[in-house]
């Protein structure tokens, strides 16, 4: 499954993205599908650094009030790789990054992940459980070593 996902990500998702920008290029003309991805860009470093401070905030206020950031945490990651899909250039990137990166859609995208984790987890630990023990049986004998000498020691050399 990893190497499937590997394929996609550095092969499919390129092509995809340059099929489509060469197809809004087509439609709408080249100079404004680079303006619409510069834009694109910038939008997502104001985005980035807006909803980086408010989940920074959030963090600290969980700390100080002593309790776990999890949710905090899962937002800031969320966050930081909406900013990096932002900044890539191509139009499915920035759909995914917009949605990592405003609130309402950020939440959703977490609790599936949430979600998703947890079903991953259950699973491996029933399969664990469901393994057979493996036992070892191991004969062996020990003896007792004398003690080394106390005496000065010689060197070979």
């Amino acid at each position: 499954m990893p190497i499937v996902a590997l394929v996609l990500l550095f092969l499919v998702v390129p092509l995809a993205e340059l099929y489509l920008i060469l197809k809004v290029g087509d439609a709408i003309g080249a100079l404004w599908t680079i303006l619409i991805l510069v834009a694109d860009s910038l939008l997502g470093s104001f985005l980035l650094r807006s909803q980086g401070r408010v989940v920074w905030r959030r963090f600290n206020e969980a700390l100080q009030a002593g309790r776990m950031p999890h949710r905090e945490v899962q937002h800031g990651v969320a966050v930081i790789f909406g900013g990096a899909l932002l900044l890539t250039p191509g139009f499915l990137t920035d759909i995914l990054g917009l949605a990592l990166l405003l609130p309402p859609t950020r939440a959703v995208i977490a609790r599936i992940a949430q979600r998703t984790a947890a079903k991953r987890m259950a699973s491996a630990a029933g399969e664990r459980a469901r393994r057979p023990q493996r036992t070892y049986d191991v004969e062996g004998t020990a003896s007792e070593n004398p003690p080394p000498p106390t005496g000065p020691r010689r060197l070979d050399r």
